[in-house]
């Protein structure tokens, strides 16, 4: 249903979650969510361009979240690297269909909508508050709100 990338992105971020003080590597971010480390590194920086982690270089740098998971979207983490394509015209680029779907190309829209309101109304957050025996990356986590990056004085 969705791609690998996001995929990926999601396992990121349940990740990073876990660790909202520190910094983490690519590598421990690939490890971690058993990812391939080179297709982790993409993911990531599309998660950066995006806003919903901040990297930072060099000694003591690494990854973390930007976002609190209680406000982050499923919808919002999969947008970021793999947007959901909707059908607006025909596919076919039939004249005659133009922007009135037919009822095979209206149904599988009208699917893709039905995905994609369930993830925009998932929060990050709730999926690590569902307690099962089948927890996110194997892995049970507190949910912790990142904390606010400190302010440098001058």
């Amino acid at each position: 249903m969705i791609s690998d990338t996001a995929e990926y992105a999601l396992r990121a971020v349940v990740w990073l979650v876990q660790t909202p003080d520190e910094s983490q590597t690519t590598r421990q971010i690939a490890e971690g969510t058993r990812t391939p480390l080179d297709y982790q590194s993409k993911v990531l920086q599309l998660l950066a361009k995006s806003g919903i982690t901040k990297s930072q270089r060099g000694t003591g740098g690494g990854i973390r979240l930007n976002v609190s998971p209680d406000g982050l979207t499923v919808l919002d983490v999969i947008n970021a690297v793999d947007p959901i394509q909707r059908i607006h015209s025909c596919p076919l680029g039939l004249k005659e269909h133009g922007t009135c779907l037919c009822p095979m190309h209206r149904g599988l829209n009208d699917a893709v909508k039905t995905v994609e309101a369930a993830f925009k109304n998932t929060l990050v957050a709730d999926l690590l508050k569902t307690r099962s025996k089948s927890v996110p990356l194997g892995i049970d986590l507190p949910l912790r709100a990142p904390r606010k990056p400190k302010q440098a004085t001058a």
